[in-house]
């Protein structure tokens, strides 16, 4: 791996969305499915059986992908000694279901948090400020393992001036809203930029609506709310994006435009991937989105739907360079988007049918 760490590190120096050099992407991806070859064995002659040599590759939709569900296993799928795994990350899945298990060591970490603060701050700026977590402490993590909701918390710890969480548990594990906890950090912040993360169905179920039965508006006008996941749940009580927006941003004070849903994986450390204004998501140059046709697995042409596969440079610790998940998108555009970000843009469609559903965040899974 002589070379691989400063070249994945020139990658993310760079500004995250401007027009990057896919020859670059390509190459680094071909080496580091030789490392992986190289570290794991059975990774290797699975790489050995593809139909096309990794060396002949003439574009990443050529490279081997492994199907999600093959990090399921236990041990985790690793491409280091055990003794170098620093933590596990879990993904969120329903009960009686196998959650896929990621092995980060140091340095594999370390590149995940500078992925996600490279993309977060093209969106919210740099700059740090109190961080309000519609959650509890004990969703964030302590020990070597870590599930989405906290993965999704600790990603954005960077920002963060001061954290304050504003849910509490009761003993059979149910939420709710902590609201004199709550209020105390609103008023001796109400005039700073603010930032809040919370998981997309904890947000609404948990602080919208008891806010908006009793017509409470925190005033927080200088504020970014970013969430992720849970969009089955709300979708069932007729919630969409829109209303989601709206109802936030009337109990917080702010534009609707303060809102961002963003999407990320465990399997995908370090990507996400956030709305922009014009409603789509995009692909930072040290990662890549393909789309494929469901029946041919052949890449789609634009404004066509197909299973997602996603694409990183980041983790070495595990061979997640190149992964086929279990959702669907639609490519938007190939050629940029209004908002001035470069390279594909695309929204997500649901899952692949009959897919194994995720846990959305492995919250209130009586409800599903």
């Amino acid at each position: 791996m002589n070379d691989l760490g400063p070249r994945i590190d020139q990658l993310l120096s760079s500004a995250p969305y401007r027009i990057h050099n896919g020859h670059d992407l390509l190459e680094l991806l071909k080496d580091e499915v030789e490392y992986a070859c190289s570290r794991n064995p059975g990774y290797g002659n699975y790489v050995a059986n593809w139909p096309i040599p990794p060396r002949a590759a003439r574009s990443i939709a050529e490279l081997p992908y492994l199907p999600v569900s093959l990090l399921k296993s236990q041990p985790p799928l690793a491409l280091v000694e055990p003794q170098e795994i620093k933590k596990v990350l879990t993904s969120s899945s329903t009960t009686g279901q196998t959650p896929s298990r990621i092995a980060l060591d140091s340095t594999t970490s370390k590149r995940m948090t500078k992925g996600v603060v490279a993309i977060a701050q093209d969106f919210i700026g740099s700059s740090r400020r109190p961080y309000l977590v519609v959650d509890v402490p004990a969703s964030a993590g302590v020990g070597p393992e870590l599930g989405a909701r906290g993965t999704a918390i600790q990603g954005l710890m960077p920002f963060a001036s001061e954290v304050t969480y504003c849910l509490k548990s009761d003993q059979a594990g149910n939420l709710a809203l902590d609201r004199e906890k709550l209020l105390r950090f609103i008023e001796k912040r109400r005039s700073s930029p603010m930032l809040v993360y919370g998981f997309t169905y904890i947000l609404w179920k948990r602080l919208v609506e008891p806010l908006t039965a009793d017509g409470t508006c925190l005033e927080m006008g200088d504020v970014h709310i970013l969430h992720s996941g849970g969009w089955k749940l709300l979708q069932a009580e007729a919630v969409d994006k829109r209303t989601f927006n709206e109802g936030l941003a009337r109990v917080f004070g702010c534009p609707a435009d303060r809102v961002i849903d963003f999407y990320g994986m465990v399997e995908n450390v370090g990507v996400i991937y956030p709305d922009c204004p014009e409603g789509n998501k995009h692909v930072p140059g040290f990662a890549d989105i393909l789309v494929r046709n469901p029946l041919t697995l052949e890449p789609v042409a634009e404004r066509e739907q197909g299973i997602v596969q996603v694409c990183s440079a980041l983790p070495t610790s595990f061979p997640g360079n190149l992964l086929l998940t279990q959702d669907m998108a639609e490519v938007v555009t190939y050629d940029g988007c209004p908002c001035g970000r470069a390279g594909i843009g695309f929204r997500f469609a649901g899952r692949v049918p009959k897919a194994e559903l995720r846990g959305c965040g492995n919250i209130e899974r009586r409800k599903q």
